[in-house]
């Protein structure tokens, strides 16, 4: 009987598994062919503003607020993300001798032009954490001394080029209007919410939750040890491209980082000062370009989107080196904390495009002065020593 009975309950299992593996393939080729069918080109070269899109900004400036005081440390006002240093560097970025010519715009027109920079590379949270959760890491660049007129007319940042990444290829939002909706709902603690808007399946955004889960992986050993990625595209002169910076320890002398001790929760500020300080042995990297081919699914509004590197592959155009330094200090760390990254602060040729940079403009900025005033600092950057120095500042009158 009992032998019967497990029979009998074997093929019903046996055939429960294989319906699965059935529906499981079948919803994987359905969904396979659906993104095939929707991620297909040709895509425009131009931006596309959606109407309502300045409403939701400023919706979203007011929760970007909320987080950075929900994160305060004490009294002091952090960054709405990106909120925990490893450390803030001196950098030197060299253009190729021989770079292609046409990509010579900008802060690229010059071949074998050294610029000096700032480089913050930091966790992705909006509150600082032990170094071994996932989460994503960041680079922002500050380049010094740059000529000519920017897209934000401001003295302050007048002579300085940013470029602001981290390291997965894709961002885990399409556009403005998700963003309010997934920010929001982080905002106010309800995570899960962000991917999982209401009950009706048509809302959920099954990929951009990978997405997200991908972006928030294991610390590296050394934050000089990944890729950073631009994310949303920007204009080089006439071209709609992409950024990154890969790292080439084959650029730089031959170093094997020690082993670190992840039970530490600056550990990843520790593989730095190692390096930099203790060693005293640099870490190199590549800017590199890729180029959108709109007959292709490489859409500027969509930044979800990994442009497909098979059809338009990444090109160098210049060479980072992180010299060897000290850089562990009181002064420094808190010059750090005070440093403002926007895209914006740029030459018009290389200005930023699609929904999520122009929503960076306006959050980028509102953040930065509430931060400021809030904290009663400003930053004066002394480019030309490439040195800096946080001062405190009157705060602002209500």
């Amino acid at each position: 009987m009992f032998k019967t009975l497990w029979l009998w309950l074997g093929r019903v299992l046996g055939k429960l598994l294989l319906l699965l593996l059935v529906v499981g393939l079948g919803g994987w080729a359905a969904g396979a062919a659906y993104y095939s069918w929707k991620f297909s080109g040709p895509v425009s070269s131009e931006e596309q503003i959606p109407p309502g899109e300045s409403a939701l900004t400023q919706s979203i400036i007011e929760d970007a607020i909320r987080v950075v005081e929900q994160h305060r440390d004490n009294t002091r006002v952090l960054r709405d993300a990106h909120a925990k240093a490893h450390g803030c560097l001196k950098a030197q970025i060299t253009v190729l001798p021989d770079i292609d010519s046409n990509l010579q715009y900008g802060v690229l027109s010059e071949p074998g032009k050294t610029w000096h920079a700032w480089m913050r590379l930091s966790n992705g949270n909006a509150y600082p954490q032990f170094d071994r959760a996932r989460d994503a890491r960041g680079m922002a660049i500050k380049l010094l001394d740059v000529p000519g007129d920017k897209l934000i007319d401001n003295a302050t940042h007048g002579a300085e080029q940013d470029f602001v990444m981290f390291n997965h290829p894709a961002f885990f939002v399409r556009d403005v209007a998700e963003y309010k909706s997934n920010f929001a709902a982080q905002a106010d603690g309800q995570k899960i919410l962000a991917f999982f808007p209401s009950w009706d399946p048509r809302s959920w955004e099954i990929r951009h939750l990978i997405i997200a889960l991908k972006t928030l992986s294991p610390a590296p050993e050394s934050p000089v040890e990944t890729t950073y990625n631009s994310i949303a595209p920007f204009k080089l002169g006439p071209h709609n491209i992409k950024y990154r910076v890969i790292p080439t320890p084959e650029n730089c002398p031959s170093y094997e980082l020690p082993t670190p001790n992840t039970g530490l929760p600056n550990f990843l500020r520790s593989a730095l000062y190692t390096q930099l300080s203790l060693d005293r042995v640099p870490a190199c990297f590549a800017l590199q370009v890729q180029r959108q081919n709109p007959e292709y699914f490489m859409p500027i509004e969509d930044p979800s989107v990994e442009w497909d590197e098979s059809i338009s592959p990444f090109k160098t155009v210049a060479n980072i080196q992180l010299p060897a330094q000290d850089f562990d200090s009181t002064e420094q760390n808190r010059f750090c904390d005070n440093l403002s990254f926007n895209p914006w602060h740029s030459l018009p040729e290389h200005r930023p495009i699609g929904g999520i940079n122009r929503l960076r403009k306006a959050v980028y900025q509102a953040v930065s002065v509430y931060r400021h005033e809030r904290n009663q600092e400003t930053v004066r950057v002394s480019s030309s020593a490439n040195t800096a120095t946080a001062e405190p500042v009157k705060p602002v009158q209500d």
